[in-house]
């Protein structure tokens, strides 16, 4: 399944019914899962662990160095996730000695064009639209979908179930379920779509939206909301965790719309 004009080093660990197509090059330090296809020109480096069944489309550059002047050669890994597609000429550099890989989860799509940085950690279930660009360690949670063209400050951090609107420029953390838009990126109402449709109900649909209403919409700034909600919204997993994004946030969060704060 390997064609005869692709170069493989003999070394690279290769899956069952692993398709390689003409002129891709692979490195000896590389794993591929079962049943992965590799369309013609690709590139995949010394330390790319890539899981089964994902699709890796012409010009992609996997695991390359990282475009860090503090990289010293050590070894480091670039993970792909199982059933996770790689389109056109997407460039995914691997980790430094910070945190010794750049890891994208299973069933991910990054589309054409798109550049992971190293030591980023991309959940599962992640949409990364085409000319996307992710700094180093950046963090993005499970079910992001990133509208195109979107940059990522390095060390942002993103949560779960976040919607992005193409072209933002993103320069400070975005927290959980929410969707975010506008110049300055700015909060834009939760990501009721999306939560509905991974089977969020209605009652936590609302609970969601209560918890980002004082965070965003009330006279108060985030500390003082914070409060509020722990003592008088009962806890619960999505409470807790928006609750907990805030708090890790050492960059702060986007702001409110309307209120110029942040």
């Amino acid at each position: 399944m390997v064609h005869q004009l692709a170069a493989v080093d003999k070394r690279a660990k290769i899956g069952k019914n692993v398709v390689v197509e003409p002129f891709t090059n692979i490195s000896g330090d590389v794993v591929i899962g079962d049943g992965t296809w590799i369309g013609s020109n690709v590139t995949i480096m010394d330390g790319a662990r890539i899981g089964k069944n994902c699709r890796i489309f012409p010009g992609a550059v996997i695991s390359a160095i990282p475009q860090d002047l503090k990289f010293d050669g050590e070894d480091t890994l670039a993970v792909v996730g199982d059933h996770t597609t790689i389109r056109e000429c997407v460039t995914i550099n691997r980790g430094t000695k910070a945190a010794g890989q750049t890891r994208i989860g299973e069933h991910c799509l990054v589309m054409a064009t798109a550049h992971v940085a190293h030591d980023c950690i991309i959940g599962d279930h992640v949409i990364i639209a085409n000319g996307c660009g992710i700094a180093g360690h950046v963090e993005i949670g499970d079910y992001v979908v990133m509208g195109g063209l979107s940059a990522v400050h390095q060390f942002g951090k993103i949560g779960k179930h976040v919607m992005i609107s193409g072209g933002s420029l993103i320069r400070k953390d975005i927290p959980p379920y929410i969707k975010v838009a506008r110049e300055p990126i700015s909060y834009a109402g939760i990501n009721s779509v999306g939560l509905r449709r991974r089977g969020f109900s209605n009652d936590k649909i609302f609970e969601i939206q209560k918890i980002y209403r004082y965070i965003f919409q009330m006279k108060m700034n985030v500390t003082q909301a914070m409060n509020y909600i722990e003592k008088e919204m009962l806890p619960t997993a999505e409470r807790d965790e928006i609750l907990e994004f805030i708090k890790n946030s050492p960059r702060g969060i986007v702001k409110g719309y309307g209120s110029g704060k942040e």
